[in-house]
């Protein structure tokens, strides 16, 4: 027989307001039916005595339901609760503690922090430190088993609770709440989270607590913020939910993940695991590398050792794969803007892009036709990835950071598109918080895999997909089942967050005249020249 549900209520700041609370409570419960728990948090009491409490606390009045609190967010209620590890306030009204969890007979489970953070010392009676947060978390998640809590009640936010989520309205959480909080959420994975203090209704879009394609799926998050009790704006500070306890429940029904899903807004940044790790770029193997003398000899290739290709001692390159008709992007077809070629290789060349989003927007191509990265043969594949490291260190001497996406979709020919993004317009996590958002605007489901994993290994030949790759490592990829609008890449860099150049985010209204494009490619030629290792004997 399937458990039954349990109907609980959470209410944000109550602010004293004891009779509006619990006469909207009976109303509730004379209309649906009886609830089991009340679950209060942010300010239980008014920062003045009242009248009002003492009816409850004499039992004049009683709570229609049983009703759980945390303790005191300022120096004024702190002497309402004055036993640490929690106690009875009036019948029916329980004081939760300091800091601690407990397990109904129902099993279901509810971890609780009171207060708001302090990292000064000594800590004061109506706010919590590292160390609560450090040793909460080890009294729960050092059990082998451990796989998260039903419930988490704070009073303040999770700072960053927003990141890749809907809008929080007023509340800015990038600059509101608790880090320390934050770090606890993540670590304990509750399946609901309920706080106030802002006087602000929020409630997330709910978000996984598991890596996509790196760790097996878990449990999705619901945060729910709560206003104050009674506000004239009518914000929403009583909350319905029915929730049956984890430990009662199929592994497969507890990891389901809703329709809306969004990333952990609290996911550890891949920047930071970078720093302080150098990552040397691949070794540079001596080979017979080609590209087009674009001065007297338009269009005839020689070696980097000077001789002429048709000499022959000049080791001939295998022929590469041939396009089935006309192709803009296969080098030896007429159809190719020769002039925009600046730099080629001897599986690869670069080119800049037509109506690139700056002047130094280039591509990445293979010689020989091929389609999408997962088609490429071992030795593009590792001349692909030398054109990645070596324009990343050529960006980098320039002030600027790079990011590279390709669009399986609707194409013929593989373009890597690498788009350079100066230091002083962002971070990495802001261009990648950038493309989720966009990306879940747009239903779109974008992804992130392992920073060494290869594409060969998540996308078959011929599949439909688009993937992007940042500074860091970090990849975002998204598998393409129907459409897919064909600009997202440029439109997502073009946007006010990273480039704010929104106007062009179509490539079509930035084309420049043919004699503009070749002074372009010279300045670049000359620039990367220190660079360019197809120069390497």
């Amino acid at each position: 027989m399937a458990q039954q549900p349990l109907r609980l209520l959470a209410c944000g700041d109550v602010d004293g307001k004891f009779d509006v609370l619990f006469n909207r409570v009976r109303t509730i419960q004379k209309k649906s039916g009886n609830f089991d728990l009340l679950l209060c948090v942010g300010n239980f009491f008014g920062s003045t005595q009242d009248a009002e409490w003492e009816e409850y606390k004499t039992g004049k009045k009683k709570a229609p339901i049983q009703t759980y609190v945390l303790g005191a967010n300022n120096p004024e209620t702190v002497q309402y609760f004055q036993d640490t590890d929690g106690c009875e306030l009036a019948e029916n009204i329980t004081y939760l503690g300091r800091k601690g969890f407990f397990t109904g007979s129902s099993g279901l489970q509810i971890v609780y922090l009171s207060g708001t953070e302090s990292l000064s010392e000594p800590v004061p009676s109506h706010s919590f430190s590292p160390k609560d947060v450090s040793s909460l978390r080890t009294m729960l998640c050092s059990a082998s088993q451990f796989k998260g809590v039903d419930i988490l009640l704070t009073s303040p936010w999770p700072k960053y609770v927003g990141n890749f989520g809907n809008s929080s309205g007023e509340v800015d959480t990038k600059k509101c709440g608790s880090a320390l909080i934050s770090s606890l959420a993540a670590s304990l994975k509750p399946r609901y989270h309920f706080a106030a203090l802002e006087k602000s209704y929020y409630e997330r879009l709910p978000y996984r607590n598991h890596v996509v394609l790196q760790e097996s799926t878990q449990h999705a998050t619901r945060f729910i913020a709560l206003a104050n009790v009674g506000n004239a704006e009518k914000k929403k500070y009583l909350y319905a939910f029915s929730i049956v306890p984890m430990k009662l429940m199929a592994a497969a029904e507890l990891v389901k993940q809703p329709p809306d899903v969004t990333e952990n807004p609290y996911r550890e940044s891949g920047k930071a695991a970078a720093i302080g790790k150098h990552v040397p770029a691949p070794q540079e193997e001596p080979a017979c590398q080609f590209f087009f003398d674009l001065n007297e000899k338009q269009g005839r290739k020689r070696s980097s050792t000077g001789r002429d290709s048709k000499s022959p001692q000049a080791k001939q390159p295998r022929r590469p794969p041939q396009p089935p008709g006309p192709c803009w992007f296969c080098l030896a077809s007429p159809e190719v803007e020769k002039h925009l070629v600046v730099n080629i290789g001897t599986h690869c060349y670069l080119a800049l892009a037509k109506g690139g989003l700056s002047d130094d927007h280039v591509l990445i191509l293979p010689i020989g036709h091929y389609q999408s990265v997962v088609e490429l043969s071992a030795e593009v594949v590792e001349e692909v990835e030398k054109y990645k490291a070596t324009l990343k260190r050529f960006f980098k001497s320039r002030g600027k950071r790079c990011v590279l996406f390709e669009r399986n979709y609707r194409s013929h020919h593989l373009q890597l598109q690498v788009i350079p993004v100066p230091l002083s317009c962002c971070v990495t996590d802001d261009i990648k918080d950038a493309f989720i958002t966009q990306a879940q605007e747009q239903q779109i489901e974008l992804l992130e895999i392992p920073e060494h994993s290869d594409i060969k290994q998540i996308a078959q030949p011929g599949a439909a997909y688009f993937y992007v790759e940042l500074d860091t490592g970090e990849k975002l990829f998204h598998r393409i089942k129907k459409n897919f609008p064909l600009q997202f890449g440029r439109e997502v860099l073009a946007s006010e967050a990273i480039l704010n150049i929104p106007d062009k985010a179509d490539w079509r209204q930035c084309q420049i005249s043919k004699e503009e494009e070749e002074t372009l490619a010279r300045r670049f030629r000359k620039d990367f020249e220190p660079f360019d290792f197809t120069l390497d004997d």
